[in-house]
């Protein structure tokens, strides 16, 4: 691994993958004009899923965190005991994400690594995989991201997709009438999973939202979760 090129404390960027690409210039501009408060806390609906339905960090250790943003569902899964690989490409939020778990004590639980998921991907498998709100106005492969995404998922692990599926008022496609969300079948159609993958949810709830200006609306997520068959077991891999 080397070390971040922007400096940020804590973060790493392994492939050099972190660059000015679109996607980064875009995540850039977007976290450097939202409070560093925002975000710092775990998503509701992936909280209540992830303690129903996913293995004990003991016996699965690892996991990965997908477009983390401030890492507030990282620092929440890392105060479980889980071993949290963080990844964003935004190297302003990786670096709250790091300032975050010093300030939590969670630095050993919490690896915030910087990647273009569009060119680079994590290495090495874990219990947990999870997605919260995994969307961009970047044109990327975002359905290559998601089965790579299912296929870092060790055995017995826990794959968690928590998508937006309406629009809140803060948004930051808010006025674009032209946003369609697919239906969770579809989300989950698009993993392209095969045998060997039992279904635990594929629904859309609706529930109370709080932006961040403390406003809140009536939205609709897509929630997926779905479990790899085989027997649970420890992560492998190298952090990357």
């Amino acid at each position: 691994m080397s070390s971040d090129p922007t400096g940020a404390g804590g973060v790493t960027d392994p492939t050099g993958a972190g660059g000015v690409t679109d996607s980064a210039a875009f995540w850039e501009n977007h976290y450097a004009g939202v409070d560093a408060r925002w975000g710092t806390r775990p998503n509701a609906v992936l909280a209540e899923v992830v303690t129903a339905l996913a293995p004990a960090p003991g016996d699965c250790g690892r996991a990965l965190d997908l477009g983390c943003g401030h890492g507030g569902d990282a620092l929440w899964l890392a105060s479980l005991g889980w071993d949290v690989t963080a990844v964003d490409v935004s190297a302003t939020a990786l670096g709250r994400v790091a300032a975050g778990a010093a300030a939590a004590g969670l630095t050993d639980r919490v690896h915030p690594v910087r990647h273009d998921l569009a060119r680079s991907f994590p290495d090495g498998t874990f219990g947990l995989v999870t997605a919260s709100y995994f969307h961009t106005p970047v044109e990327i492969p975002r359905e290559q991201v998601l089965r790579r995404a299912a296929g870092a998922v060790a055995p017995g692990g826990l794959l968690v997709l928590v998508e937006h599926a309406s629009l809140a008022p803060w948004s930051w496609r808010d006025g674009h009438e032209d946003v369609r969300f697919p239906a969770p079948d579809d989300v989950l159609a698009s993993l392209r999973l095969g045998d060997g993958w039992r279904t635990e949810l594929c629904h859309a709830p609706r529930r109370t939202a709080t932006g961040p200006g403390g406003e809140t609306a009536t939205v609709t997520d897509n929630v997926i979760a779905v479990r790899r068959a085989g027997r649970s077991a420890v992560g492998t891999g190298d952090r990357a």
